[in-house]
């Protein structure tokens, strides 16, 4: 619960180790005090009373420490909010009154007005993870919303200031940097109409982290859509992150009297337990707060997609199910190909019904032989697109996003539904409401394969309303889905990792986080994820070798077992081509994975050695066990494998190590190391502790 003092203009509030405290001025000026290690009110209230410093003519003394900067006065930073009326732009705000919220008022709101516009700054402490977010309600004359940030974040005067993200592209996804940050501005974000596999919504700041010790303070947006992250060291040196919806101040939207906006949650936090202690709190924050039913382990699953592409028929899938079951496989998944007249990416999007070919009696019989096999049965769908060669798209033009007298772009022959229309959220709702009751499906993989081009919507006065209320409708039509159907899990796919954010895993219970199944690019991929993001939300699969998605590269089942065993195991090769003692050995690692799966779902994980070559290393820890997934790329010259220190222990216990048999002492196994066994080219092994 805020702590507030009282005279009711200093605000502080505290998590488990950290704290973050603002106040308002006599002048009605927000400014952002502390953001950092745990403090008490008092200290709050002695950074309140403290002087700004002294400011040349040409600078403002309120840049850099305003809490949420609007356009306006005298402000020189990029401004959070930026609206436009009939008068001119700029906001000149009062301050009204502050509230709590919840259960036990843990969400403090901050209310401001200026003329008709209510602006609200609210703030929600989950564990040491701070959520922030703003609305916007409008009872006066047309808001044109040019740009509303989420939050702005301050950092405290530090020097040698070093960024942190994660870019990539299609099948490169979650790639980690870090630079020196330098005076100025870096962007990131997404102009594309989803999240987009160049950037996760994500940014760390450090002066001298490591992994396991020091500052580190992250932000990560939740918005499923286009949006930015700006991070900028000003002229003085303090640095600013502005973040929110958008990816440029054309417009969001505008609000007539009696409409709102809120913004998504731009949620941060501050750790003295580097990057590892980042992240570990980043995960632990979403399994409480974000990710649906995230204390159910997810179940190892077969996609059928390498496997048989777009050349898929009820017996073909009735071979596969057979194989997986016999493997020990829990969830099978039937991917593109099975509705509609969908023999290649060419047509059918949009008409989700089962091809009477390949499956005359519906997906009923399959769903039934699956669940009779022992496994729950998943299916593949992509609402948001339609093929121009399809029956919805015949019969409805106008719902395809386009420009009034501008040719309509394809990529991957189709187009995208302009979800923000009514009509299209209550056709999708019907058509997947009747698919979801018409048989026993209990997950969907749920894919967004191209970006918007051609964001247009003749006839609404307002576009680019298209861009947000794209996002809100798919939001809402997941919601609505999972409530009318809720034994059914969901995964988020966008060609890969092209949508994974805070917005669309608090409705998805995974995420599909890259078309690339090779086992040593997913070493790096899933490096960069776990930034961020815990595995339990991580799928990964085991395919065939060699890999014929990108580069032909051979390794071995128990290379590519022991990647993908890092997250939510899946398998995606053709198990019809397997041989039987392929099939012995993956059900054997099938059986490991599921023994070991309540550490790697919802343990802390420790990054024991980065992919950067040679070996690298992850541990998991739950209660008194410990397992270590290590993989040596390559021996050179014959230099023995270093061993891994391994994090988290008790140094006065005792460990076994199960494949061993030796036992440890926890203080030689933190500080020397456990020996792996590794050696030549792309080896890889499993090894698991227990305290005794």
């Amino acid at each position: 619960m805020p702590e507030i003092a009282e005279n009711g203009r200093t605000w502080l509030l505290s998590g488990p180790t950290s704290s973050y405290a603002v106040h308002l001025t006599a002048e009605d000026e927000l400014l952002h005090l502390h953001w950092g290690p745990r403090i008490a009110l008092a200290d709050a209230e002695a950074l309140a009373v403290r002087p700004l410093p002294d400011y040349w003519p040409f600078e403002s003394p309120l840049d850099g420490r305003e809490e949420y900067p609007v356009e306006g006065g005298p402000r020189f930073v990029r401004p959070a909010l930026s609206v436009r009326t009939q008068e001119g732009r700029g906001t000149e705000w009062s301050f009204e009154g502050y509230e709590t919220q919840g259960a036990e008022g843990e969400e403090l709101r901050l209310r401001f007005r200026d003329g008709g516009l209510a602006i609200t700054l609210h703030y929600r402490m989950r564990g040491d993870v701070l959520e922030r977010w703003a609305t916007l309600d409008n009872d006066g004359p047309v808001v044109e919303l040019l740009r509303a940030d989420s939050a702005v974040w301050t950092l405290p005067d530090r020097d040698g200031w070093r960024l942190s993200q994660l870019h990539g592209r299609w099948a490169a996804e979650s790639r980690l940097v870090r630079s020196p940050l330098t005076y100025g501005e870096k962007v990131i974000g997404s102009r594309r109409g989803h999240t987009g596999h160049q950037h996760l919504p994500w940014v760390a700041l450090d002066t001298d982290a490591t992994e396991e010790r020091g500052e580190v303070y992250g932000c990560a947006l939740g918005w499923s859509g286009s949006w930015r992250i700006a991070v900028a060291q000003l002229p003085d040196a303090r640095v600013q992150i502005t973040g929110g919806a958008g990816h440029d101040d054309s417009g969001l939207l505008r609000l007539a009297a009696g409409e709102s906006f809120t913004t998504p949650v731009f949620a941060g936090l501050w750790s003295d337990g580097g990057f590892g202690g980042a992240s570990r709190t980043w995960h632990a924050y979403q399994r409480a707060y974000v990710i649906p039913d995230a204390d159910r382990d997810r179940p190892v699953l077969f996609n059928s997609w390498e496997a048989t592409e777009f050349d898929i028929s009820e017996e073909q899938q009735g071979v596969l199910a057979r194989r997986a079951a016999a493997i020990g496989v829990e969830l099978f998944v039937v991917d593109d190909g099975w509705f509609g007249a969908r023999t290649s990416d060419r047509a059918g999007l949009g008409d989700w019904k089962p091809n009477p070919d390949r499956f005359p009696g519906g997906l009923k019989p399959l769903g039934d032989y699956v669940h009779a096999l022992g496994m729950r049965f998943g299916i593949w769908v992509e609402p948001e697109m339609v093929n121009p060669d399809s029956e919805l798209y015949r019969a409805h033009p106008d719902w395809v996003q386009h420009q009034t007298g501008r040719k309509r772009t394809e990529l991957r022959n189709q187009l995208v539904l302009n979800l923000a229309r009514e009509d299209v959220q209550e056709y999708l709702w019907e058509q997947l409401h009747t698919l979801l009751s018409s048989a026993p499906i209990d997950y969907v993989k749920w894919d967004f394969n191209r970006c918007f081009t051609d964001a247009g919507w003749p006839g609404e006065p307002y576009p680019q309303r298209l861009w947000v209320d794209h996002v809100s409708a798919l939001y809402r039509l997941l919601d609505r889905l999972r409530a009318a159907h809720p034994g059914v899990a969901f995964e988020s796919c966008s060609g890969g990792g092209g949508r994974i954010d805070l917005g669309v895993m608090s409705r998805t219970d995974q995420v599909w986080t890259s078309d690339n199944t090779d086992p040593l690019d997913r070493l790096a991929i899933q490096h960069g994820f776990t930034q961020i993001h815990p595995a339990r939300a991580m799928a990964a699969w085991v395919t065939d070798s060699p890999n014929t998605q990108l580069n032909g590269r051979v390794s071995s089942l128990r290379f590519r077992f022991v990647s993908a065993m890092a997250g939510v195991l899946g398998v995606g090769g053709d198990l019809a081509e397997w041989t039987e003692e392929e099939l012995a050995e993956a059900r054997g690692w099938v059986d490991l994975y599921k023994e070991i799966r309540p550490l790697v779902q919802r343990g802390d994980l420790y990054r024991l050695r980065a992919p950067e070559g040679g070996l690298s290393a992850v541990q998991y820890l739950l209660g008194d066990e410990a397992v270590v997934l290590a993989w040596l790329q390559a021996q050179h010259y014959g230099e023995p494998v270093p061993a891994l220190r391994l994090r988290g222990l008790d140094p006065t216990a005792s460990y076994e190590c199960r494949e061993t048999g030796e036992v440890h002492r926890g203080a030689v196994l933190l500080h020397h190391g456990l020996r792996s066994g590794l050696g030549g080219d792309l080896d890889a092994t499993v090894l698991r502790l227990r305290r005794i």
